[in-house]
């Protein structure tokens, strides 16, 4: 499983990238078709103190590609929200991998 890490106006973090490696591992042993993943840290230029911090990750899979997108306040909370579209996404196509 291949991982790429992507920073745009941010510097790159180790531990942010320790921690969506792990939450990524953890989709990968769920769902074993999981091929690769890109991950994209930004910073947006916004007023609101609520966002900010966007974190993207795009899995290549069996099918279409998966994509998930959240801005939040930090890294790590729109990490996590993240990681939950994508196990939703993830819970679908393995349903209907199942059906046919």
């Amino acid at each position: 499983m291949n991982i790429n890490f992507e920073y745009d106006n941010v510097t790159a973090s180790e531990r942010l990238e320790a921690l969506a490696t792990d939450k990524i591992n953890k989709l990968v042993n769920k769902y074993d078709f999981i091929v690769r993943a890109d991950v994209f840290f930004e910073a947006e230029n916004t007023s609101d103190a609520e966002t900010g911090r966007k974190t993207k990750i795009q899995l290549s899979a069996p099918g279409p590609r998966l994509f998930a997108e959240e801005s939040k306040e930090k890294f790590e909370i729109s990490l996590a929200e993240v990681i939950n579209q994508l196990d939703r996404q993830l819970q679908k196509r393995k349903a209907k991998m199942k059906t046919h």
